[in-house]
């Protein structure tokens, strides 16, 4: 975590947005990503509907750059509330939802360019490599996160009201730094690849530090991206205290922001 200024704060909001690509890059427009998420859970629901499964980019991405360091920005989505589930929907059932939630959040994440890394019970994780561009890394993320919201309330939980199903809530984390690139074994083409370090481990904490369907960045996020949309983030306090994480740079405690609209 660098406590430099970021590139968005020595530059104006025009340059910016030209280094963000904003005015070239466009995303799936939310009225058509919902549509195609009803249609995708109202299909697993009722008729059994199986997904094809994660393009294997991220596996081939990893084994192109083992055991290098590289800038990103890491994604958590935790589903909240799946015990409970657990205890009051059939066992069938409760696999379709959370096969369900983890696909379309994977498809939310390729949609803004970013790169599924794995399925953990009923979190998913992805991460947009930001080699080349930190900036437009960093919005993409803070995008994702905030189309994930938008998916689940408009997309996924009307399909499952009409089954008489609980509604869906997530919990977001969202962090910046660099990662290395791990190999467990020798064989290039087999063997487990995966992603550690800082952003990996800090984007996991501030994600159990959030309320149901509430988005947090750490502050390296925060000050990557566009000016306009960090006004629609404030800083976050916990009266107790809970949130003790310091940088391991400037000993300060590392700044987490909500996403507020």
């Amino acid at each position: 975590m660098s406590s430099d200024k970021s590139e968005s704060e020595k530059k104006s909001p025009d340059v910016v947005d030209i280094i963000l690509a904003k005015r070239g890059e466009t995303v799936m427009d939310s009225e058509t990503m919902i549509m195609e998420t009803q249609k995708r859970v109202w299909g697993a629901l009722k008729k059994g509907y199986e997904y094809t499964g994660v393009i294997d980019d991220s596996e081939k991405f990893l084994r192109e750059h083992v055991f290098k360091k590289i800038n990103m920005v890491v994604l958590y989505v935790d589903l909240v509330g799946s015990t409970t589930m657990t205890l009051e929907l059939p066992a069938e059932k409760l696999a379709t939802i959370v096969s369900s939630f983890s696909q379309e959040m994977a498809s939310v994440i390729r949609l803004h360019k970013g790169l599924v890394l794995k399925f953990v019970g009923d979190a998913v994780i992805g991460y947009f490599n930001a080699t080349d561009n930190t900036l437009l890394a960093s919005d993409n993320a803070v995008n994702c996160a905030k189309s994930m919201i938008t998916v689940i309330e408009k997309g996924i939980n009307p399909i499952l009201n009409q089954y008489d199903y609980p509604d869906l809530m997530v919990k977001i984390g969202v962090d910046y730094g660099q990662s290395i690139v791990v190999r467990y074994g020798a064989n290039e083409t087999s063997s487990h690849v995966d992603l550690m370090g800082p952003a990996m481990n800090i984007a996991a904490k501030i994600q159990a530090m959030a309320k149901p369907n509430q988005i947090l960045i750490g502050q390296d996020v925060y000050q990557r991206i566009h000016p306009s949309t960090q006004k629609l983030f404030r800083e976050a306090v916990w009266e107790k205290n809970e949130w003790k994480f310091r940088s391991r740079l400037t000993g300060e405690i590392y700044k987490v922001y909500e996403y507020v609209g």
